[in-house]
Formats: C-alpha cells, structure tokens, sequence
C-alpha cells in the first residue's frame, strides 16, 4: 500500500474502513442530540405547585371583612414588597402565606390592643396576572381565571400567530421563591402569576 509523504496510513481494508465510518457516523450523531435539545425538564416542585394550596404574593387582591368592624373591611393589594397595609396595624406580611394564614396573622395583630376577640376573614378577590409572551396574536398581561388552562390563556392573547408552536408551551412560575421554567402540553392548568411563552415552529 502507497502512503504520502506525510500522511497518516490506516491499517484498515475496505471493511475494516466502513466500520470505522459507522462508528464515527455514531459518534457524531450521539454528540450532536445534546446539541439539539437544550430543554431539561423542570423539579418536581413545578408540577406540585399545581395541587398546593394558594400562596399569596405581589399583585393578588384580598378580601378582608373584620366582623362588626365596617371601617377596617375592605379590600387590600398585597404590594411589591410582599405586605398589607391594614389600617390601626400598619403592614402585615402576606407573601407565602394561604388566605387563612393572612387571617390569622391580622387577627393576631389586633389583639394587640386594638380588638379584644377579632373575627377575621379573608378571601381572594382578584388574582395576580398572568403573561403570555412569544408567538401569540397580541402578547401581555392578562387577568387570571380559576381553572384556566395553557389554551384558554393563549386564547385570551389572541390565538397563536401563524409561526406559532401549538404541541406545547414553556411556562415560568415562582414556586417557594424559586423561580423555575418548565414545559407542559396546552391541555395543562396554569397558576396566577405564570409567564407564558409560546415557542416558533421551526418548520
């Protein structure tokens, strides 16, 4: 077998060559399949969030009607920072609490020389927005609807632009104070607070 001066010469016969070709055929495509698919899938928490109970946080409205106290019944935004600002107790912390949490927490800060045996109730009036981004007639945000899922919120952004991938959504929620991503079929229920983006089709 002739060689050039300077070149590496394979030991190999015609089969021995065509395994070689297979083998690095292999390789490659083995190499490349991370490549193409950067999405991992999201905790376990992401899911579970959807079977929890309701966490207040920036952006919900509460209802909270004080018993036989007309001038402190009333509805309150929790703000940016997360709190209350109820009157005769100042700021009352209402980020990662349940609605009866919240409940608790107000009626214990007026017995604090304020009301000897509060009655204390509170409900959601107004949930946190939600956000639908990417390929959809007209992104932005968007009131929350109990039991909306992934189809009815594109829906209410205007449907799916004519690129738009229609299988599956990404979707982005605050679970814990963790922010993660994941990706679920457009069937799924969303939560008060998710941003989410439709993808392009690539073909």
């Amino acid at each position: 077998m002739q060689t050039v001066p300077g070149a590496f010469a394979f030991p190999f016969n015609e089969l021995d060559s065509m395994k070689r070709h297979l083998c690095l055929s292999l390789l490659a495509v083995g190499l490349a399949l991370p490549a193409c698919s950067s999405y991992r899938p999201a905790p376990p928490a992401f899911h579970a969030a959807i079977g929890q109970p309701y966490l207040l946080d920036a952006g919900d409205n509460v209802r909270v009607t004080v018993f036989d106290q007309a001038n402190l019944t009333n509805t309150y935004a929790v703000d940016q920072g997360g709190y209350v600002s109820f009157p005769l107790i100042g700021s009352v912390a209402a980020r990662g609490k349940t609605a009866k949490q919240l409940e608790a927490a107000i009626a214990a800060q007026l017995q604090q020389g304020y009301l000897r045996s509060p009655d204390v109730s509170v409900e959601i009036d107004r949930y946190r927005p939600i956000f639908v981004m990417g390929e959809v007639g007209a992104a932005g945000q968007y009131s929350y609807v109990p039991g909306m899922t992934v189809q009815k919120a594109v829906a209410v952004a205007g449907g799916y632009s004519p690129r738009g991938f229609q299988d599956n959504v990404d979707i982005t929620r605050s679970v814990n104070g963790k922010v993660m991503t994941g990706r679920v079929l457009i069937s799924d229920p969303i939560l008060p607070g998710d941003t989410i983006y439709v993808r392009e089709r690539l073909f």
